[in-house]
């Protein structure tokens, strides 16, 4: 039961909302404290992160409602919007702290005070994400939650610009280049910019219902495959897109003529039973049409 609860992506979410909210607190604490603009810019990501986490909080419990006459293919949409909302604060992010970067070196450059309490939260930020972006990570997986692997790709990427910017002030405490300061606030912008755009390209191709990755396409193939000559003549048609967790599957079959409804409709179980082990998640619809030898649809997909 404990295990459950802690698998459950409202739960997920709940504790990536704490510990961002926490972070971001500290950092710009910190932050203003030392008057270091990569403290402030990481305080921003975390701001990012946290917005990310609140609308995947409200997108796995919007996702998570049954289908009703609104929306009678299921609330999975509502997790693509989110993830692509998420992709597109993460951006937003980057470019305010490239903002704030020219802002700073327009100026005369300011030193860095107290180091120390920098380099000692950065550290702390590092921890906390590694270890709430790795269980973020084991929840999207067993849930297949795209909102849940956005937030924790938010994370991820968080840990990468806080070693940044840990790596930045320790290098500053004993050179005194306070300028890298800056430097670092731009490769923190830059990281999170590549991610955003990752997040937003995957997010757009399910939300405009583009296909499945090509091997989860051929895994299909392959599977119906295995079932030619056993009542299966060939495959005409195969149509998949994403729908938050739910793979949706159409499949057209053309089938001996000859077969029985009830043959017939035993297949297309197996069928569906096997995609389903293989991939989890899904919704399939299989269509069959009687084949004709001398018809030219007759034939193989070529996927």
């Amino acid at each position: 039961m404990i295990n459950n609860f802690l698998t459950n992506k409202k739960t997920a979410a709940l504790v990536s909302i704490i510990s961002n909210l926490s972070l971001i607190i500290l950092k710009l604490v910190t932050g203003f404290l030392t008057g270091s603009v990569s403290i402030i810019s990481e305080a921003i990501h975390s701001g990012s992160d946290l917005l990310a986490s609140l609308i995947a909080f409200i997108a796995v419990n919007k996702a998570d409602q049954p289908a009703d006459n609104d929306h009678p293919f299921g609330h999975g949409k509502y997790e693509d919007v989110a993830g692509f909302i998420e992709g597109s604060l993460i951006i937003l992010a980057s470019l305010y702290i490239i903002y704030e970067v020219i802002k700073k070196l327009s100026a005369e450059v300011e030193p860095v005070t107290n180091s120390v309490a920098g380099i000692t939260v950065m550290g702390i930020s590092v921890v906390v994400n590694i270890a709430v972006s790795a269980y973020l990570f084991k929840v999207a997986q067993i849930t297949d939650s795209i909102a849940i692997h956005s937030d924790a790709q938010h994370l991820r990427t968080d840990i990468f610009s806080s070693l940044t910017v840990f790596a930045g002030l320790i290098v500053i405490k004993f050179t005194g280049l306070h300028i890298l300061d800056a430097i670092m606030a731009t490769i923190v912008a830059m990281i999170i910019m590549n991610t955003g755009y990752k997040i937003c390209k995957q997010t757009m191709n399910d939300i405009l219902d583009g296909s499945l990755p090509q091997k989860d396409v051929e895994l299909i193939d392959n599977i119906i495959k295995g079932h030619i000559n056993h009542g299966i003549s060939g495959i005409k048609d195969i149509k998949t897109r994403k729908s938050g967790k739910d793979k949706e599957i159409i499949i057209i079959l053309l089938v001996d003529g000859n077969l029985t409804v009830s043959k017939a409709h035993t297949i297309c179980d197996i069928i569906e039973n096997e995609i389903e082990k293989e991939l989890g998640n899904t919704k399939i619809t299989i269509h069959i049409e009687p084949a004709k030898t001398t018809d030219n649809s007759c034939k193989m997909a070529n996927i």
